[in-house]
């Protein structure tokens, strides 16, 4: 059902708003722990700031805001029945070091666009509709990702707090020095019946709709990832007095099994990188004795992920026996993709195709903050298309014209594909 005409934004309302998610997404840009680089880390004094500038316009809004216990920072637009259950959109408000603009933060001041909307127009909703802004996704200072929606969801474990980071202050004491009771973290989590949905609006940090010339893309699911340490074993030697027949060269062993990653990733519709390969003792005048490489495997379906990881570890068995080389290997993360909810999948297909948008579909190889919404509640992502798919760098740019198009997809959204919705006249 479409949303009634009379309760979507103007066009000049909506660009209005995109505009003002651009400026302050600018304006967040400068609450950073460097003066070089964009950065700020979770229970930093620049996270502190992030807050209360966030909590700032979301009071100004009218939305009822708080800081929970881990340090989230909320606004709700509530509903007219206090129990009503709660729907959630929102993303994080940390960064990686020498970051982008736009990743993160845009969703959260997407969602925050929306509710005060709703609120100025006093649209009433059968569920609180939350806003929210994680403190920790990227995991940059103490080594764990997304610590704040994971506390959301139930899934803090105590040790977390026995954290430390490159300063050795721990996790416990960094929530102390941030003016929160690190023994109260349970609080910050919901019960999972108590929740209608969470969306998560976010920079594609990828080429896929820039390449389809698409403003807006509706993510199927969240790939799960492993990775892997290897090493590689042979024999050092003089550079110039081994003969080439003789070799036991852990290089060429290591580069011919990298060169063979790309065939069998498309053999399965998987992608996988090597970030990191180093070489043994590395001289300029000594054969390598050996070699460790990296590996991140990724896919929309754990199955297809895990089916050529075998092959490879095959592949790479074959060439290191024909090169009497020894091969070893550790597993050192491992994470299951997240599908997401098809239900409102379909909710945000029909609001793009309302707002006269070219429905395409994707999956995230990215991790983001809705993966700690699996088994808590129903999921959905919004890609926003960014410039030649860069992020995690100061180059991350969008349009206006895509932050208008999101918002005019998360008003039909709202107002359409969610439960009925009223109008109230004050």
């Amino acid at each position: 059902m479409n949303a009634a005409t009379s309760l979507l934004p103007s066009e000049r309302e909506l660009a209005a708003s995109a505009a003002r998610v651009m400026a302050r997404c600018d304006e967040l840009r400068q609450v950073s722990g460097s003066d070089e680089y964009y950065a700020r880390t979770y229970l930093s004094p620049e996270h502190k700031a992030a807050n209360q500038r966030v909590g700032g316009w979301m009071a100004e809004a009218g939305l009822e805001s708080w800081e929970d216990a881990v340090g989230n920072i909320w606004g709700r637009y509530p509903a007219k029945d206090p129990a009503a259950k709660t729907f959630v959109i929102g993303s994080h408000l940390d960064t990686v070091i020498d970051a982008g603009t736009y990743d993160g933060v845009l969703g959260v001041l997407l969602g925050l666009e929306l509710a005060s909307y709703l609120k100025r127009r006093e649209i009433s909703l059968p569920f609180h509709l939350d806003v929210v802004g994680f403190g920790d996704e990227e995991g940059v200072r103490f080594g764990a990702t997304l610590l704040g929606s994971r506390a959301l969801a139930g899934k803090w474990e105590e040790d977390l707090l026995d954290l430390t980071d490159a300063g050795g202050v721990s996790l416990a004491q960094a929530m102390t020095d941030f003016g929160l009771d690190p023994g109260r973290y349970p609080e910050a989590a919901r019960p999972s019946d108590v929740m209608e949905g969470y969306l998560e609006v976010h920079i594609e940090q990828g080429p896929v709709l820039e390449d389809n010339n698409l403003p807006l893309g509706v993510v199927t699911s969240i790939a799960g990832a492993r990775r892997f340490s290897f090493l590689i074993e042979g024999a050092a030697g003089h550079a110039g007095t081994v003969p080439m027949a003789l070799r036991r060269d852990a290089l060429v062993g290591a580069s011919q099994c990298i060169s063979s990653i790309e065939k069998v990733c498309a053999l399965f519709d998987v992608v996988a990188t090597v970030g990191s390969i180093q070489s043994f003792p590395g001289a300029v005048n000594v054969i390598p004795g050996q070699v460790q490489f990296s590996l991140d495997i990724r896919s929309a379906q754990d199955r297809s992920r895990d089916l050529a990881f075998d092959r490879l570890i095959a592949q790479f068995q074959k060439i290191v026996d024909e090169k009497n080389l020894f091969l070893s290997w550790q597993e050192i993360h491992t994470a299951d993709s997240v599908p997401c909810d098809s239900r409102l999948q379909r909710r945000l297909e029909q609001a793009l195709t309302d707002a006269g948008q070219e429905v395409k579909s994707l999956f995230s190889g990215a991790g983001h903050d809705a993966m700690a919404m699996k088994d808590f509640a129903p999921l959905a992502m919004l890609f926003v298309r960014c410039a030649a798919g860069i992020s995690h760098h100061p180059d991350e740019a969008i349009e206006v014209e895509d932050v208008r198009a999101a918002l005019d997809v998360l008003g039909r959204f709202a107002l359409a594909e969610l439960p009925q919705v009223e109008e109230s006249v004050a």
